[in-house]
This record gives C-alpha cells, structure tokens and sequence, in this order.
C-alpha cells in the first residue's frame, strides 16, 4: 500500500505545488477513496481540483471542485 503521508505531507505547507495543465495548484488534502467495502485507490485535493488515483497510483480522473460544490440554502 502507498504511504500517503511520505508521498504527499510536503505538499501541504504550499512550498510545493502540483502543476496541473500548466497551472501550479497547492495540495489541500489527500486520503483514501472506497466504494464502500474495499479501499480502491487514493485521491489529492488542490485548490481547483480533486484528483484520484487507483491503488497502484495511476490516475484515473480529475473533478473540477466548482462543478462539485453544491449551493447551501
């Protein structure tokens, strides 16, 4: 299994960004990702964007956050 916090944790003070489409993005969170029985990979927060990665750490997709935060009423 990948250690997270070896591969990630220096990312978090913002010395160190990732550059995403050209763009430096500073990392917010990580963690792991399940389908609710098995853990199926990890994925990284920017500031734009949520990342996931399977348990091999190949990327399989990106989400843009603002088109996955909801309006509170």
């Amino acid at each position: 299994m990948i250690n997270l916090d070896e591969r990630y944790h220096s990312y978090l003070d913002g010395s160190k960004k990732m550059r995403i489409d050209g763009v430096e993005e500073k990392v917010q969170s990580y963690g792991w990702h399940c389908d609710g029985n098995d853990i199926k990979g990890h994925y990284v927060v920017t500031e734009n964007y949520k990342l996931y990665y399977n348990m091999n750490a190949q990327f399989l997709r990106m989400e843009a956050l603002r088109e996955v935060a909801q309006t509170v009423v």
